[in-house]
């Protein structure tokens, strides 16, 4: 599939990089399995797909990545907006998505999104280390205690520990319920503390699994 996408964009001098950002193309792709693929008498659903995008074991997060504090938050709709808004015209590093290109552009205003926010007095420098990242979704696993960052097609990090106690776990499984209730949407936040006004950094994700072509 590389290769094919690969050549198709050889003449426009366009490189693909592979990425489970590709929310549009991941859309098509299901919308074909669906309609198409899956109405063929031939079609058998059993064969393994072709392409392997099974995460990888995690590995330890670097340490320019790393905050001092973090925590497990949401916030609504709205205040979701003016952050991708902000995003969208520089005044914040990041990357977002339009609502409506996830589907989830009849969300209202008062809707909670569950996100994680990190502070640090390096707020700054950790925003453009983290840019340079593509990032695709953050997993509470309580399996590891580790909050866990994928990012590109299978590269994945122990962003943060989980506390073993109950209620951590207990915050872990809400966090991902919540995300369940938004069709995976979630956020990123870097901060230099919990009062500060605005963030540095701000990355919207989406939590979904890709086509199995």
């Amino acid at each position: 599939m590389q290769t094919i996408i690969a050549k198709a964009l050889q003449e426009l001098e366009v490189k693909p990089v592979p990425s489970k950002r590709c929310v549009t193309l991941m859309g098509l792709i299901e919308d074909r399995l669906e309609e198409v693929y899956k109405k063929d008498p031939g079609y058998d659903g059993n064969i393994p797909p072709l392409i392997n995008l099974e995460g990888m074991a995690p590995d330890d997060l670097p340490d320019a990545l790393r905050g001092e504090q973090w925590a497990f938050v949401q916030i609504d709709v709205a205040t979701l907006k003016r952050e991708v808004e902000d995003v969208k015209l520089g005044r914040t590093f990041g990357e977002v998505y339009d609502l409506s290109l996830l589907g989830l552009g009849d969300l209202p205003d008062n809707a909670l999104v569950p996100g994680v926010a990190v502070f640090t007095a390096r707020a700054f420098p950790l925003a453009v280390w983290t840019n340079g990242l593509d990032l695709a979704c953050l997993k509470a696993d309580n399996a590891q205690s580790s909050l866990i960052l994928e990012t590109g097609i299978n590269s994945r990090w122990r962003y943060a520990a989980i506390s073993r106690t109950p209620d951590g776990k207990e915050e872990a499984e809400a966090w991902e319920a919540a995300k369940k209730e938004v069709e995976g949407l979630h956020f990123l936040a870097v901060q230099t503390d919990p009062e500060a006004d605005s963030c540095s950094g701000f990355w919207l994700l989406q939590d979904r699994e890709p086509p199995k072509i």
